[in-house]
């Protein structure tokens, strides 16, 4: 399977062309153009086709493209999920979703799109917190993401969305497992002070450590802070580098562990220490 970075996930309103062109420049890793928060609903007919056009426009490099439709309950849920899946575009994000039935409904929507289309679920609502395996258990059947959105689950919980985040950190790292366990990727949510560069880090080094893949982001000069924040540092290539050759070694092929500097390695750390290595060779210029 390729390795796709996903440092950085940045929404775009699909009814701002202009912002859309900006996009085919900017060194996210994923853009993911929008039909659903950042729309008003006099313009998401007209976001829908512009989205459409962009993926089959191209331009946009390596970068993930992917489309978040409105829910598929809405006025518009259906004819975006149809136009979605068939554009071409690498995947689609669904907002709200709560549970497996959800999920399902999705992918029956979805049952004209390419097999490799992937299926992204925003976790969101608190009813979604409680049946995070089972959603995700659902959504394996299609290359899928766990994308966190603390806005929503703090409006529903009347919580304080704080730079640190204290209400949430257990359902982070629930998700985190969650979708690991089944071979989902994990995006964390969105920072909205995208003028705290220092805030913006703190959420960052905290989301990697946690285990999430990257960062939504809702403004360009977010994109550098979060692209540093959740690159591999010089130390873990450095790392990385041994391990794949420490096992390449004739020597060591049949062992199921071997030393790396300081440290036992197992076999099963070479699949971390190959996504450190491609993600150093997959970096947008």
């Amino acid at each position: 399977m390729t390795f796709r970075p996903r440092r950085t996930a940045l929404y775009m309103p699909a009814s701002n062309l202009r912002a859309i062109e900006k996009a085919r420049s900017l060194p996210c890793d994923v853009v993911i153009l929008d039909l659903e928060d950042s729309v008003a609903p006099e313009a998401k007919e007209q976001a829908r086709a512009n989205a459409v056009d962009a993926v089959r426009a191209g331009g946009f490099g390596s970068r993930e493209l992917v489309i978040r439709v409105n829910a598929i309950d809405t006025p518009w849920g259906a004819a975006d999920i149809a136009a979605a899946g068939a554009s071409g575009v690498d995947a689609v994000l669904a907002p709200k979703v709560g549970d497996p039935e959800t999920v399902r409904r999705y992918h029956a929507a979805m049952a004209a799109a390419d097999a490799g289309m992937g299926f992204w679920a925003m976790i969101e609502s608190v009813r979604a917190i409680f049946r995070l395996e089972p959603i995700a258990e659902a959504m394996a059947a299609r290359p899928g993401c766990f994308v966190l959105g603390t806005n929503d689950l703090a409006k529903e919980m009347g919580a304080r969305l704080t730079v640190e985040r204290t209400p949430f950190l257990g359902m982070m790292a629930q998700a985190v497992a969650a979708a690991k366990g089944y071979g989902l990727a994990a995006l964390d949510s969105v920072y909205n002070a995208f003028d705290d560069d220092a805030g913006l880090e703190r959420q960052c080094a905290e989301a990697r450590d946690y285990g999430f893949d990257g960062k939504t982001v809702i403004h360009p000069r977010q994109i550098d802070i979060a692209n540093r924040l959740f690159s591999p540092s010089e130390q873990e290539i450095a790392w990385a580098e041994a391990a794949v050759a420490g096992f390449d070694d004739p020597e060591n092929r049949s062992k199921g562990a071997i030393r790396v500097g300081g440290e036992m390695v197992e076999r099963l750390h070479l699949d971390r220490a190959h996504a450190i290595l491609a993600m150093t060779a997959d970096r947008l210029g």
